[in-house]
């Protein structure tokens, strides 16, 4: 499969890919909201599993109306690092670590979602999704797929082997990336090389279409870059203007920001 074997279906706001494996079918919806939400939907025998929910109302509306006019019974839920918009899918299952659980109710989750609704007001859907079934590493079958989990703390990433697919909170082949220094660069860079050993064929984020093997390349060079242009620098001024001179066709200059003061912290 590749990342351009869909078939799209557009909606009135968004747009949702859809990826035939079969068995099962992979729905991307693209919210083509403020902050970019992607939201994935997992079918298998007319049942169904949400990775993710939107976080505004319009999209929540729509996304439901999408699940209906498909005739999909929604088996529940998995709400990793978006705890945001709490009125989708009232009525189902919400499954979550209690990491992830923790971290949208009372943790940094929290606080991004305080700060949206500052922003966004009374478009943004500022409730937080209630956990019906917590969930643990590995293993655990819902609607009869298998989705694999791994707690990352704030949130969790998920396999669902059957069709050799990963989800994640953020890739982004050309655009910036939170990056909390060298050993934060390390470690993402030896995930993503896991990635390439267990040969994904398409890897899910929140904040971006899906991707595939050679943008994860393409991510682990701009993580070695990033580390070379550090080590060249003494200060977060220096090194914003050096990536954004070697990137000049990327998009998340806020996070960028972010990295600059996480490499080169104010005293």
């Amino acid at each position: 499969m590749k990342k351009t074997d869909f078939t799209l279906e557009k909606l009135n706001k968004g747009e949702v890919a859809i990826y035939d494996f079969g068995t099962i079918k992979l729905h991307a919806y693209k919210t083509n909201d403020f902050i970019d939400d992607e939201v994935f939907v997992v079918e298998k025998n007319g049942k169904a599993v949400v990775i993710e929910s939107p976080s505004f109302f319009d999209n929540i509306k729509e996304l439901e109306n999408y699940l209906l006019n498909k005739n999909l019974k929604v088996e529940g839920a998995l709400i990793s690092y978006h705890a945001a918009g709490g009125s989708f899918l009232k009525n189902s299952k919400k499954y979550s670590t209690k990491n992830a659980d923790h971290f949208g109710h009372i943790g940094g989750g929290k606080d991004l979602i305080d700060k949206f609704t500052k922003s966004f007001g009374n478009i943004f859907d500022n409730s937080i999704h209630s956990t019906t079934n917590f969930i643990e590493n590995g293993k655990n079958v819902i609607a009869d797929i298998e989705f694999d989990i791994t707690d990352k703390g704030e949130g969790f990433d998920i396999v669902m082997p059957e069709i050799n697919v990963v989800y994640t909170h953020m890739l982004g082949h050309d655009c910036h990336s939170i990056v909390a220094g060298k050993n934060h660069a390390d470690m993402i860079i030896e995930e993503l090389k896991d990635y390439l050993a267990k040969g994904y064929c398409l890897i899910l984020t929140s904040h971006y279409t899906p991707e595939d093997l050679k943008d994860v390349k393409t991510k682990i060079d701009y993580l070695e870059t990033l580390k070379q242009i550090a080590s060249e620098c003494k200060t977060h001024e220096q090194f914003k203007k050096q990536v954004e001179e070697k990137y000049k066709n990327y998009t998340g200059g806020n996070y960028l920001d972010m990295t600059a003061n996480l490499f080169f912290p104010s005293k």
